[in-house]
């Protein structure tokens, strides 16, 4: 019998949220959808007794497995359950052993007999992703999908004899978005949605409020299997019944059509509406009218004269491309020299002779370099034609890319007609008269060099914290958003100038974006205090101030990154040499939080920039105005297109997405601890990204009775309540030494009342609003909590009574370690102190460390041996010593345990981006 069972059973802990009634369940099934529900079952307290699901493929556990035995649940992996029909007595009895009162089948491609099905006293339970009785079979998404149905959803039904015919147990229903795919709406609404409406039915079964709802036949259906056998275009159709056909098969199987001769696979359909755009036809086997090849992508007609637009062609042998690149996607086609044109060329045809005396003849495939050019000869080459040809802007990384005679004479006549030129930007701004100026600001997705709306059209309200008005709408990005940027990106990555560029002309670019920031400072410190509420004179200095520095750092990075040469064995008679090379990671995700929107996008993507790589950047979905301006000073600074886009939106689509795009090779995240984690855990099971993370923290500040008391004052206070307190290092926690404990706490009280709340925009402003307003309502539950447990509110704890999202600076003292506040951070003005015993180091060192969190941390005393012996203990990726928030461009900024991995600023940010190849050479 080919099955195996963990035969270990260990106890397992449940989470705080316990319900009264628990069951000994059997999971059945199979992939990660099955790995969540059966984990989630487990943090709700029941008992897993079984894990059934399919035997190991290529040497790797299914998902589920691999959580079961990790738990010591017992894992059974048995290929099939029967065998001519008739259930297997081995597979069944060991099914049996287990002693299971419910089966739950959260996605399971295996028949399980009936003595199976019906033998728990509560029997079974299936998860289905459609509304049943419509869409019975096993390609129930691809069937909504494909019917044009407006609503999809999924059941959860009681397991019969019959094909998905079983009573129904509960139902959850959503919306059809007109481009939704089958990926898309599983990974929005299907796969979470469904796992928790698993753990509910579950624990409604448990509590003996489940129901029986038999399933009605009016209105049933049932499909077979979609395969690409059987997943063809028809094109005797409306546009819109093709683009059903094409989205409900995108990504599994995949719709086809034949082009050329050849099996083309489409992907990312979409109605078009308006006009139809320019472009070159494109014979479709079997269609109406033919294609249009456009700069949007593959325009397909249906029998009703309407468009529909596809993105993506996959060609049999596994090669994608952009739709718009079908006819470029070989040799690039030439183009026909007029007879000046040809003059012309006959005259470059002599400078290069002139420069490669070496070769007798200058053919169409001579190549500069490899007929013995040097980087001389490109400056000669290039001033020479310069001279002969005034008005043509050709610059020495023109001769790079285009080395042979055809390629140059080719690249020649395009400049010479403008063909080669950039689109000129078109910026729609919300514009204000704010600050004394009139601030513009680009709202629309950026992408590929260009703003634009999201696809789906959808926009959001950004607020001004300040009195709670809108700025203005902002788009809100897609998942089809997403994939456009990532694909924009690696094509500048894998094609575009940036990944040919000099290290030091790439460098030049990044001095040169600095120097746009610089110049518009006082603008994107305006946005900057109005989107996220920032007092103007930080977000002047720090904000964008700190922005401009961290890119003038790594632009000097540029040429500076090497590799190493490493003595080995020589493999005699022979000898080596073997060397170490620093490459660019290629496509890389970076999300960034709400508090710093511009300075957080700084210290991600200079480092991304300078090592090479191209970015895609979701800025938090509450402050995105800073980063959307700072796209547009990027264009100006002459960055290529595609190399930086930019996705205003959501966390939970665009983010996500972000984690799971398997043609992104790293990901830079600044956020919450919980959310790292999520994170960490798509981007190891979509395609192994590399991951950096800078999470949570609570950090400690440890104040010795020996310290410099104004000083200690004054920076404890800017520990707390610097940027209003959402800053990641903040001090979470105070202790004070006894006999100072009193005087410190009179002293901050005192220099709280003289702080001045406002207008950030008021340049004598201490203390500006809370971020959002979700985050102020967070803070006033935090203190609500704080005197709840019995810490003392000696001053603060409410909302400051004026329009906006302005919270007192607070300060809690007799703070005891088991309370919330102690052990988790507010990420606002909130002073957490606690006391400790005159002399004992050790023990507020041991209360200081007693935290999964290890960002910051920070001492005063003037006792040098005392900071250099409690600095080597402090277990935080940075420690200040008779100083807070003092960060640097050139110093590295991470943290330790559940804060994250991976540095920010300093030559520690600049190897996150990259990658290290080893080349040994024999001669």
């Amino acid at each position: 019998m080919l099955w195996t069972a963990t035969q270990v059973l260990r106890k397992f802990s449940t989470s705080s949220h316990y319900y009264q009634n628990k069951l000994k369940l059997a999971i059945i099934g199979q992939s990660l959808f099955g790995q969540e529900v059966y984990s989630n079952l487990r943090k709700q307290g029941h008992k897993v007794v079984g894990v059934f699901t399919v035997p190991d493929k290529d040497g790797k556990a299914d998902p589920l497995a691999v959580a079961g035995e990790k738990d010591g649940t017992p894992v059974f992996k048995f290929p099939r359950w029967r065998v001519k029909g008739k259930p297997i007595p081995d597979v069944v009895d060991a099914y049996k052993s287990v002693g299971a009162e419910l089966n739950v089948m959260p996605f399971c491609s295996q028949f399980i007999p009936m003595n199976v099905i019906d033998h728990p006293q509560h029997g079974s339970i299936i998860y289905h992703p459609s509304i049943l009785p419509l869409h019975r079979g096993a390609s129930a998404i691809n069937w909504t999908l494909i019917h044009g149905d407006k609503k999809a959803g999924f059941s959860v039904f009681w397991a019969d004899d019959g094909l998905d015919t079983g009573p129904i147990l509960l139902q959850r229903e959503c919306s059809v978005e007109p481009n939704d795919t089958v990926d898309t709406l599983y990974n929005r609404f299907l796969f979470p949605e469904g796992i928790k409406a698993m753990v509910e039915a579950v624990q409604l079964i448990a509590d003996g409020k489940a129901p029986r709802i038999p399933q009605t036949e009016e209105g049933a259906s049932y499909e077979g299997i979609q395969k690409k056998s059987n997943s063809r275009v028809d094109w005797a159709q409306p546009a819109e019944a093709i683009h059903n056909w094409i989205r409900g098969h995108d990504k599994v199987p995949g719709a086809w059509t034949v082009i050329d001769g050849q099996p083309v696979t489409l992907y990312g359909s979409s109605m078009l509406g308006g006009s139809v755009p320019a472009g070159q036809a494109l014979e479709i086997e079997g269609a109406s009218q033919p294609g249009l090849v456009t700069k949007a992508g593959l325009v397909l007609y249906g029998t009703d004269g309407n468009a529909l637009l596809v993105k993506n062609l996959q060609f049999e042998d596994g090669k994608m491309i952009p739709a718009s690149k079908y006819f470029s996607s070989g040799e690039s086609s030439s183009v026909e020299l007029t007879d000046d044109e040809k003059k012309m060329a006959e005259e470059i045809r002599n400078i290069w002779k002139g420069i490669l005396s070496n070769v007798g003849a200058i053919e169409e495939t001579t190549d500069f370099f490899k007929s013995g050019a040097a980087s001389m000869d490109v400056v000669r080459l290039v001033e020479e034609v310069r001279q002969k040809c005034a008005g043509v802007q050709l610059q020495n990384e023109d001769v790079y890319m285009a080395t042979t005679f055809h390629d140059f004479i080719q690249m020649f006549v395009r400049k010479l007609r403008g063909e080669d030129q950039e689109e000129e930007l078109v910026v729609d701004y919300a514009t204000r008269e704010v600050n004394n100026m009139t601030v513009n600001m680009p709202y629309q997705c950026f992408i590929d060099g260009k703003f634009e709306d999201a696809e789906n059209g959808k926009s959001y309200d950004t607020i001004n914290p300040t009195d709670g008005s809108v700025i203005c709408k902002v788009s809100y990005a897609s998942v089809a958003d997403v994939d456009r940027a990532v694909a924009a990106a690696k094509e500048a990555f894998d094609s575009g100038p940036w990944g040919r560029m000099n290290p030091r002309d790439r460098g030049s670019l990044l001095y040169k974006l600095a120097d746009l920031m610089e110049e518009h400072q006082e603008e994107l410190a305006t946005i900057e205090s109005i989107d996220s509420g920032a007092v103007y004179t930080l977000a002047l200095k720090t904000h964008v101030g700190m922005s401009i520095q961290t890119f003038r750092y790594f632009a000097g990075w540029c040429d500076k990154i090497q590799g190493k040469t490493i003595p080995i064995n020589q493999a005699r008679p022979n000898r080596n040499l073997t060397f170490t090379k620093k490459e660019p990671l290629g496509v890389c995700a970076i999300v960034i939080p709400w508090n710093y929107p511009l300075m957080m996008l700084a210290w991600k993507s200079a480092a991304c920039l300078a090592a090479g790589n191209t970015l895609v950047l979701k800025p938090a979905q509450v402050t995105p105005l800073t980063a959307l301006k700072f796209a547009e000073l990027s264009v100006k600074a002459g960055i290529p297109k595609g190399v930086i886009n930019i996705l205003p939106g959501s966390g939970g689509m665009v983010g996500q997405r972000l984690s799971d795009h398997p043609d992104i090779r790293k990901l830079g995240f600044t956020g919450s601890t919980p959310i790292g984690k999520q994170i960490m855990k798509s981007c190891a099971l979509s395609n192994l990204k590399k991951v950096s993370l800078e999470l949570g923290g609570k950090s400690p500040l440890i104040i010795f009775s020996d310290c410099d008391m104004d000083k200690a004052v004054r920076m404890g206070m800017s520990s707390v309540f610097f940027n209003k307190g959402e800053n990641c290092i903040a001090a979470g926690r105070l202790f004070v030494e006894e006999s100072i404990h009193d005087e410190y706490i009179s002293r901050v009280v005192e220099e709280i009342k003289k702080m001045k709340i406002g207008d950030p925009l008021d340049r004598s402003t201490d203390h500006g609003p809370q971020n959002h307003k979700a985050h102020l309502d967070k803070l006033l539950e935090y203190c609500e909590t704080g005197v709840k447990e019995g810490a003392t509110l000696v001053y603060g704890g409410k909302q400051v009574d004026r329009p906006g999202f302005f919270m007192e600076p607070t300060v809690f003292t007799d703070v005891e370690d088991h309370m919330f506040i102690a052990k988790e951070e507010s990420f606002g003005p909130v002073m957490v102190v606690s006391k400790f015993k005159d002399g004992d180091v050790d023990g507020v060192l041991q209360r200081a460390n007693d935290t999964e969190y290890g960002l910051a941390s920070g001492v005063f005393t003037q006792d040098i041996s005392k900071a250099m012996y409690v600095s080597e203990r402090l277990e935080a990726g940075t420690v200040f010593v008779n100083t807070y928030n003092k960060t640097d461009v050139a110093s590295p900024f991470g943290g330790f345990k559940q804060s994250g991995f991976g540095k920010d600023l300093g030559e520690d940010a600049l190897l996150e981006y990259l990658k290290t190849k080893a080349v040994t050479v024999e001669y």
